[in-house]
């Protein structure tokens, strides 16, 4: 353990324990649960009431609205805990945690209403809708798809490039509606992570009032709160906004590589290979190479994923909320490079284990099939974050957003 993750420890060491355990309670209701969500693409009511009774989407708010300091290691440990039992509950759960952050920069009211609503939020980054300005507010249309945890939110932020009207070009923001407002399109018919419910959302000339804008490119230019900077410590506002926000994508595909790694091991101890002299596989020097290869390579991505939270930590103490370009396209770099060998882990173990492990529902292949849907995410493909990183060494400009 580093100094950084020492410090960070210490920090929430009161209830560090406690976050724990009842990311572990989610883990195992919702693993309880697998066949359902994947049968009826989204998670059970009672996974959901389970994250909502944790309060875990509270957590990353700052103070004045219930938040507290939650140092990122013990973050990142919350959703790898809960993906080592469900990748789909570990998904929505990381994503409720920050989804409640971007409200905490929209003005005095609007953080108000949306942080004392208690509901839970949902977003889509895609820049896909379009807006119009109608003299006093804004008007939405568009279709956005990939919502994950749209079937349990009421406030969904959806981005768009626009003029806004303290603005002196097109730029690229949230635009928060009410659920009430959007159709829900049916749309989540996937490989993986079948019980995140991500379906698409549809919006037809919806108000939106000028407070109800997140300035996205500026955060990520670093205005931190603005003019209203009501909490000077909030850490968020301290650390560069989109690289905070995709730093747990990694937990969650390291929790579902060591549950995997696990099953790998169980299988192979109880294996007896019919066609090879009835040789019980735990003997079989392949399987050995396989499983002490791996349990190497999952160290090695878990090192390089608290590299990046010791980063964070850096920046937030620090008050960084911009980086120079090698450094950001480096852990966009971390952030591919860990998703591609995660992928690829779990599929050798598919291909190491054989047929028996290719059934539906078999936690075998649901862990395969989620762990390498997580790694299609647009925020860490692995040949786009290795050739921005490269570009970036070389002084060029690397990945205009991530």
């Amino acid at each position: 353990m580093t100094l950084n993750q020492q410090t960070a420890v210490r920090k929430t060491a009161a209830n560090r324990d406690e976050l724990i355990e009842k990311a572990r309670q989610i883990g195992l209701i919702a693993e309880k649960h697998a066949s359902e969500a994947e049968q009826n693409a989204k998670l059970s009511d009672v996974v959901i009431e389970k994250i909502r009774e944790a309060e875990f989407h509270k957590l990353l708010r700052p103070k004045v609205y219930g938040g507290q300091d939650l140092d990122y290691f013990t973050f990142g440990e919350m959703i790898r805990t809960i993906a080592y039992h469900s990748v789909p509950a570990a998904w929505l759960s990381y994503f409720f945690v920050i989804h409640e952050t971007w409200p905490a920069f929209l003005p005095k009211e609007s953080r108000d209403e949306l942080f004392n609503s208690g509901e839970l939020m949902a977003d889509v980054f895609a820049p896909v809708g379009k807006v119009t300005d109608d003299g006093e507010g804004y008007r939405l249309s568009g279709q956005w798809n990939f919502c994950s945890g749209v079937l349990w939110s009421d406030w969904i932020a959806l981005g768009a490039v626009a003029k806004l009207k303290d603005g002196d070009a097109p730029e690229y923001s949230m635009y928060i509606v009410h659920k009430s407002d959007v159709e829900i399109v049916d749309n989540w018919d996937t490989l993986g992570l079948r019980g995140t419910g991500s379906n698409g959302v549809l919006v037809d000339n919806v108000y939106i009032p000028p407070n109800r804008v997140f300035k996205m490119a500026r955060v990520m230019a670093g205005q931190g709160l603005g003019k209203d900077n009501y909490e000077p410590e909030y850490q968020i506002a301290n650390v560069p906004y989109m690289q905070f926000f995709l730093m747990g994508f990694q937990f969650i595909q390291i929790g579902g590589v060591e549950r995997l790694l696990d099953i790998f091991q169980n299988k192979t101890e109880n294996r007896i290979r019919i066609f090879n002299h009835g040789q019980n596989e735990k003997e079989a020097a392949s399987s050995q190479r396989v499983l002490a290869e791996m349990k190497i390579q999952l160290s090695s991505l878990k090192g390089l994923s608290n590299e990046y939270l010791e980063r964070l930590t850096h920046y937030q103490e620090n008050s960084m909320t911009t980086l120079d370009e090698e450094e950001r396209e480096k852990l966009f770099a971390i952030r591919g490079y860990v998703s591609k060998n995660a992928a690829e882990m779990a599929l050798r173990v598919l291909l190491t284990l054989g047929g028996n492990s290719i059934f539906k529902t078999d936690p075998t292949e649901m862990f395969v099939r989620d762990i390498m849907t997580v790694a299609v995410h647009p925020t860490h493909l692995y040949e786009d974050s290795l050739a921005a990183y490269g570009k970036s060494i070389f002084g060029f400009k690397g990945n205009p957003t991530w």
